[in-house]
């Protein structure tokens, strides 16, 4: 699919959503995430093709792999998190939204204090004197 379509549908969606919201706001939601799992997947090849060739950067740049995967952790723990809090927002759930954004970050501050502790560790080493 490409962003032609999937702005079509989005907006095809959101018509439908807006016009449902009214009566059956159930349906609505339910037509809101069935239209998002869709794009989703519509997706996933192009983030399958972005990670291949980020891994093939990574190890071209002799990265070492648990720092690049723990990155990719990350990058998506932060986009998980994100597209759960707005579904959440959508459903008028906005305190609910705001744990899960905040569960994502403690699970992304868990992921990079080892990233965190290496850098310090290196700038540590670069210092004259410093005995680690």
């Amino acid at each position: 699919m490409d962003i032609i379509q999937i702005v079509s549908l989005g907006l095809v969606a959101a018509l439908l959503i807006i016009l449902l919201k009214e009566h059956k706001s159930s349906a609505a939601f339910l037509l809101l995430l069935f239209t998002v799992i869709i794009i989703f997947l519509s997706i996933l090849d192009q983030v399958k093709h972005i990670f291949a060739l980020l891994s093939y950067m990574a190890e071209q740049a002799q990265v070492e792999p648990f720092y690049f995967k723990t990155i990719l952790k990350i990058i998506g723990i932060a986009y998980i998190a994100e597209f759960g809090a707005q579904l959440i927002r959508d459903a008028g759930l906005n305190s609910l939204a705001s744990k899960v954004e905040l569960a994502g970050k403690l699970f992304i501050l868990m992921l990079a204090i080892p990233i965190v502790t290496a850098v310090i560790e290196t700038i540590l080493n670069f210092i004259p004197g410093y005995l680690g």
